[in-house]
């Protein structure tokens, strides 16, 4: 078929408008289930301190009736620390941006500004479960925390081995950054049972299983998953249920876990942790600024200075080394 003669076609047509949505479509991800687990803190300090305690081992004590007592050995306390670590986005607009209209958004630095906030809460999400070490800096480098990957030296079935941590040391107040080890085998449940028995033997509640999500669908078929099947109504003796596709509750020997799968953590580790011994201290919270005006331009930046205080990590414990 041919076009009509002189007829005006949208192909040579002059003012068309635009047809462009007001919707901005962004799905990457936000969620910091460890970050929002932790704690919260005030720092004072670019250097945080915090101090951790043990009772000593359980032993029998049977005592002579009228026997003289002998005061014990007195047992310090340990004192840990961890430097601030300062993290931003920044970002500049022209005056003619911010002026101009735009589709999706009034204002471009209002945009900008939730934009890199985003950014910023997934950055720290990453360090602090990362396994990285300390760092207390310099005028030519930046200080640095270790991240729970790190912090954790006590517990998990890859310890002692190549790939594991030598966890704080008193003398130089230093966690040393994890070293990975080239051989990585798959997560089985004898390994993920051993981690938590390790940690609910030194005095840990291990509540949170923490992974990637390959090793979240593994952990899906080991024998210990509490909620394939939930109850969903009860009347009388009949019940009904509803089948659930992930495994969201593992069940041990030493209690209910909660199985989290974090995007930002390392899939070759499997995090098996107690949340109350873990806590994200702020010497500055997350916060807007505006950098000195240099031209026709509002240059800003979202900044937050922050560190991880590890009340105790042998209330923790990892699986490391694992293939992804």
């Amino acid at each position: 078929m041919a076009l009509l003669t002189n007829a005006t076609s949208t192909y040579s047509a002059i003012g068309q408008r635009e047809d462009l949505t007001d919707v901005i479509y962004d799905i990457s991800p936000t969620e910091s289930p460890f970050m929002s687990n932790a704690a919260r803190v005030n720092v004072s300090a670019k250097v945080h301190e915090w101090q951790t305690d043990a009772l000593a081992a359980a032993a029998a004590n049977a005592q002579l009736e009228g026997n003289v007592i002998s005061a014990a050995a007195f047992s310090a306390t340990v004192r840990l620390k961890a430097p601030t670590q300062i993290a931003y986005k920044a970002f500049a607009v022209t005056g003619t941006t911010e002026a101009v209209d735009k589709a999706g958004r009034a204002s471009e630095v209002s945009y900008q500004t939730a934009k890199l906030g985003r950014e910023l809460k997934r950055d720290m999400e990453k360090d602090l479960t990362s396994e990285k070490g300390t760092d207390f800096g310099g005028v030519g480098s930046a200080r640095t925390f270790p991240g729970v990957e790190s912090w954790i030296a006590t517990n998990g079935t890859e310890l002692g081995t190549a790939g594991t941590t030598p966890g704080f040391v008193t003398a130089t107040g230093v966690v040393t950054a994890l070293t990975d080890s080239s051989a990585v085998t798959a997560l089985v449940e004898s390994r993920l049972k051993a981690a938590i028995k390790e940690a609910w033997t030194e005095g840990g509640d291990p509540g949170v299983i923490m992974v990637g999500p390959t090793n979240k669908q593994t952990i899906s078929g080991f024998s210990g998953i509490g909620t394939l099947y939930q109850d969903v109504t009860r009347r009388g003796t009949e019940s009904q249920a509803a089948i659930i596709g992930g495994a969201d509750l593992y069940i041990s020997d030493f209690g209910r876990h909660v199985v989290v799968p974090n995007r930002f953590t390392r899939d070759r580790t499997c995090l098996v942790l107690d949340m109350s011994m873990w806590a994200v201290g702020f010497l500055r919270p997350m916060h807007t600024f505006e950098i000195g005006k240099r031209g026709d331009a509002e240059e800003m930046v979202v900044l937050t200075e922050y560190t991880l205080e590890s009340r105790n990590e042998k209330a923790s414990a990892k699986v490391a080394n694992l293939s992804t």
